[in-house]
C-alpha cells in the first residue's frame, strides 16, 4: 500500500512500519435523514493541521507512533452490497498483515463490512457500540440493509450476548423490545462501562469498537445527520474510549460526522482531536 497524498495529521508513516491503518470509507446511500457522511473523512484530513500532534490529555504524540494513513476507498454510492464488500476487502488485507484496521465512515453500516472481515479472523467476537441509537431494526422501510439495520445486521454473525451498546437514547420500541433479548444496552449514558470492560479483560475477547460520534449531546456535536438530545459530553466521551482501549481491540471506527451540518467547523475539529487522542489510547 502507498501513503495517501494527503493523510491525517502525523499519520504519514510507511505502510509497513505503521501497527495502526487509517482509511474513509465514504459512503451515506442509506441515511435515514440526513445524507453528508460521506464528506467526514476528506474533512478530517484536511482539518487536521488546526490541531496539534500533542495530547495534553495524555502526554503522548502522534509524531512517536507510527500510523499509515491509507486514504478513502473509491465506494459505489447507490450500492450498499459493494460498498460492504470493498471495505470488507480492505479490512481484510490489513487484518492479514497483523495491523489493527482504524475506518472512518461515513454512515453507520459501513461498520458491518469491517465486522465481516474481524469476524472472520477473530472466533469470538465481541463489540462495543457507542451511540444514540440502537440501529437494531431488523429492516427499515424493507431494506435489510441500512445505518438503521445495522447492528442486527451485525448481531446477524456474531450472535446473542455478544453485542453491547452504550448512550442510546432513541430507537423504534420493536426494536427495543427485540434488543432486550439479544445484546446488552445501557441507556444513555456510560454507567455501567466498567463492569463490562472487567468482564472483557477477565475474558481476554476479541474486541470490535464502533463509535457513532452521535452518542455526543448535539450541543457540543451538531454536525450529524441524525442528532438526538440528552447525549454525554467530549469528556465523558474521552473518558469512556480510555476505558475500551485498554481492551484488545482488533477492529475500529468513529461513524457519522457531517461536516456540512456545522458550518463553523467545530464538530469536525472535535472529531479529528477525539482520532488523535484514540490513535494514541491505541499506541
Amino acid at each position: 500500500m502507498n501513503r495517501n497524498v494527503q493523510t491525517f495529521i502525523a499519520c504519514d508513516n510507511e505502510y509497513d512500519e505503521s501497527k495502526i491503518v487509517i482509511f474513509g470509507a465514504p459512503f451515506d446511500s442509506t441515511t435515514s435523514y440526513r445524507p453528508g457522511t460521506r464528506f467526514a473523512s476528506s474533512a478530517m484530513r484536511n482539518e487536521s493541521y488546526g490541531i496539534e500532534t500533542y495530547s495534553l490529555y495524555q502526554d503522548k504524540d502522534l509524531e512517536d507512533i507510527n500510523v499509515f494513513d491509507g486514504g478513502d476507498l473509491e465506494l459505489p454510492f447507490g450500492a450498499p452490497d459493494g460498498a460492504l464488500d470493498m471495505i470488507e476487502k480492505f479490512t481484510a488485507e490489513i487484518l492479514s498483515d497483523g495491523k489493527l484496521p482504524l475506518m472512518i465512515g461515513g454512515e453507520h453500516l459501513v461498520t458491518l463490512g469491517a465486522v465481516r472481515a474481524v469476524a472472520s479472523e477473530y472466533e469470538n467476537l465481541h463489540i462495543i457500540h457507542f451511540d444514540a441509537h440502537a440501529d437494531l431494526r431488523d429492516d427499515y422501510l424493507g431494506v435489510k440493509l441500512s445505518h438503521a439495520t445495522v447492528m442486527h445486521r451485525c448481531h446477524d454473525i456474531v450472535g446473542d450476548g455478544k453485542i453491547f451498546q452504550f448512550g442510546i437514547r432513541s430507537g423504534d420500541r420493536s426494536e427495543i423490545e427485540w434488543g432486550k433479548e439479544h445484546v446488552s444496552t445501557c441507556r444513555f449514558d456510560f454507567s455501567n462501562l466498567k463492569d463490562t470492560v472487567d468482564m472483557f479483560k477477565e475474558k481476554n475477547v476479541p474486541v470490535y469498537f464502533t463509535v457513532d460520534l452521535d452518542v455526543l449531546d448535539p450541543s457540543v456535536f451538531p454536525g450529524t445527520g441524525t442528532p438526538e438530545a440528552g447525549g454525554v459530553t467530549y469528556l465523558q466521551l474521552t473518558d469512556a474510549i480510555k476505558k475500551v482501549t485498554e481492551l484488545n481491540i482488533v477492529g475500529m471506527d468513529i461513524v457519522e460526522l457531517s461536516p456540512p451540518y456545522d458550518s463553523s467547523g467545530s464538530s469536525t475539529a472535535l472529531a479529528c482531536k477525539l482520532l488523535r487522542e484514540i490513535l494514541l489510547y491505541l499506541s
